[in-house]
């Protein structure tokens, strides 16, 4: 029979993973403040948009992606937390069913762009690029300067983008980069 002292050890050979997950009805802030309470890692791409209150413009940061955000926590950490609240929910990939885990490496490249907050990232759903089309590149220069990603036209910009992916969920496309701080990875 499995003591306490044993569910404990097991606990501890856990890593702690990126799990893609949603917050349903638009309740991401009060996830993240649940996942704050419980000291777990939690990251919701944001942004500034301009919305009318009472008749006057007012910059506000929301999400992005109403429902999104990233979860860094061990396995058993988050299921506990996940068993007390109905509106948390994994991600899961549409071919495999598997839930969607994010390398740590692929998590520390987005929140590094994403997490400047910078007015002029372009958000995308993965569907909507084909990175297969671009040029990997590295940024050696400016704000976003040894940042990996995907070198190719993106809607809604003119110029080529600079763009980091968290495969099957979302992606982002940096601010215009001189292309002197780009270089291409062979």
């Amino acid at each position: 029979m499995e003591t306490e002292k044993d569910t404990e050890k097991e606990t501890e050979k856990e890593s702690e993973i990126w799990y893609a997950m949603r917050a349903t009805y638009r309740r991401e802030p009060d996830a993240m403040r649940l996942l704050e309470k419980e000291n777990l890692g939690c990251f919701v791409p944001m942004q500034y948009k301009i919305s009318l209150k009472k008749g006057r413009k007012v910059r506000a940061l929301v999400p992005v992606v109403h429902n999104l955000l990233f979860v860094h926590a061990r396995p058993s950490d988050v299921k506990r937390v996940k068993s007390r609240v109905s509106y948390l929910q994994y991600i899961t990939d549409t071919r495999s069913g598997q839930k969607i885990i994010i390398p740590d490496s692929e998590m520390q490249r987005f929140i590094a762009v994403a997490g400047t907050y910078n007015d002029h990232l372009l958000y995308f759903q993965p569907d909507e690029l084909n990175l297969s089309k671009g040029t990997k590149v590295r940024v050696i220069g400016g704000d976003f300067a040894g940042q990996v990603g995907i070198f190719l036209k993106v809607k809604g910009a003119r110029d080529r983008r600079v763009v980091v992916e968290i495969q099957g969920v979302i992606a982002v496309a940096m601010a215009t980069i001189h292309p002197d701080l780009i270089e291409v990875i062979k």
